[in-house]
């Protein structure tokens, strides 16, 4: 694994199973547990594709953090619990299920294997000194636990003939890009430098660090054939672009940006029409739009396809003293942060960017 080094403490505390009432036995997981872990993901209907094992790769690679996976057995396995920790000069040390992404949390079997997790969780992070487990669950998990239930995910039942289904003002403003002679076009890897020129401008233009290119060029190395790359171009120049990433009969984009220049011309509107109907064409049942806030100008975006909220429910282990994060954009302390990033230049937005945004889940 990469990361910094572990003391002698954390690594002792890792390689000893902890042992739990009912004979269930949660230990940090190896290699050696991968292709069970993998196994119980994929039979699992309430696993997100984040918690499938190769992920842990991508977040040591892109981001060079720590992961901790905990693994539930009652001779199989039972349950499971990815971590990342993440050692930020800005927050402290934290464990998350899971950072950069929507969705992560417990996988198990029953209350009991999801209770020992999540306490041999609290151990780990007592022991590593962070200041919180934060798990990023879509249904409310353990009741005990405080929660914050400030985003959604808007979701999209797919079926045939959408075109007809989806809001009037959605339908006029993907002819109008088309009218407008942009141009559409769907593929891997070799698209990622388009992809990221639009992201990297939009990020900065909200005030926002942007993620490093690796993460991307990481999710493409990993997952080649679930992971595609969408990008709207007016003639030769990338105007807008999405990020799919699909699991079973889902999919999500979680990354997506146009550059605010050219909103006249609906970019956005084409690229999205152009993941639906893909998804369609190619069986998907449900298409996720990704993470909002409910009233928000992206949310509003979403609804007029006809997308619903889910809501997501990120629930806390505290350390002791520890209060609830507030890493948004809304909290009024990060405003002046945010004036001031959009005022960089890119090129320096973008050398700075990835550095701070690693320590920000």
């Amino acid at each position: 694994m990469t990361g910094t080094t572990r003391s002698t403490k954390e690594l002792a505390h890792a390689n000893l199973p902890q042992i739990t009432p009912g004979s269930v036995t949660v230990s940090v997981a190896t290699e050696s547990d991968r292709a069970d872990w993998d196994a119980y993901v994929e039979h699992n209907s309430a696993a997100a594709g984040y918690h499938e094992w190769a992920w842990r790769a991508v977040f040591e690679r892109a981001f060079g953090h720590e992961c901790r996976y905990l693994v539930a057995r009652r001779g199989s396995v039972v349950g499971v619990l990815p971590l990342v920790e993440i050692r930020s000069a800005l927050f402290g040390r934290t464990l998350t299920s899971l950072p950069f992404v929507n969705f992560g949390g417990v996988l198990a079997e029953t209350d009991e294997v999801a209770r020992a997790l999540v306490d041999e969780a609290g151990r780990l992070a007592k022991s590593s000194g962070c200041k919180h487990v934060e798990l990023r669950h879509i249904g409310r998990r353990f009741d005990d636990l405080p929660c914050r239930q400030h985003k959604v995910t808007m979701r999209l039942p797919l079926q045939t003939g959408m075109w007809d289904r989806i809001d009037r003002k959605a339908r006029n403003q993907v002819r109008k890009a088309e009218k407008s002679g942009l141009t559409v076009t769907r593929g891997g890897a070799e698209l990622l430098g388009d992809f990221y020129t639009v992201f990297a401008r939009n990020m900065r233009d909200l005030g926002t660090p942007v993620y490093t290119r690796r993460l991307f060029d990481e999710v493409a190395r990993v997952f080649p054939e679930r992971a595609r790359v969408i990008v709207v171009k007016l003639k030769d120049a990338p105007v807008a672009a999405g990020f799919t990433y699909r699991t079973r009969n889902l999919v999500e984009i979680p990354w997506a940006s146009s550059i605010r220049d050219f909103n006249a011309l609906c970019p956005n509107h084409l690229l999205y029409w152009h993941a639906i109907e893909t998804a369609v064409a190619e069986g998907v049942e449900v298409f996720d739009f990704g993470r909002s806030t409910p009233g928000e100008g992206t949310f509003k975006f979403k609804e007029q396809w006809g997308a619903e909220p889910v809501p997501l429910h990120w629930e806390y282990w505290l350390a002791a003293g520890d209060t609830l994060p507030d890493q948004s954009p809304k909290n009024p302390k990060y405003r002046l942060m945010i004036a001031t990033w959009k005022r960089l230049p890119l090129w320096l937005a973008n050398a700075a960017g990835p550095g701070i945004v690693r320590q920000i889940p």
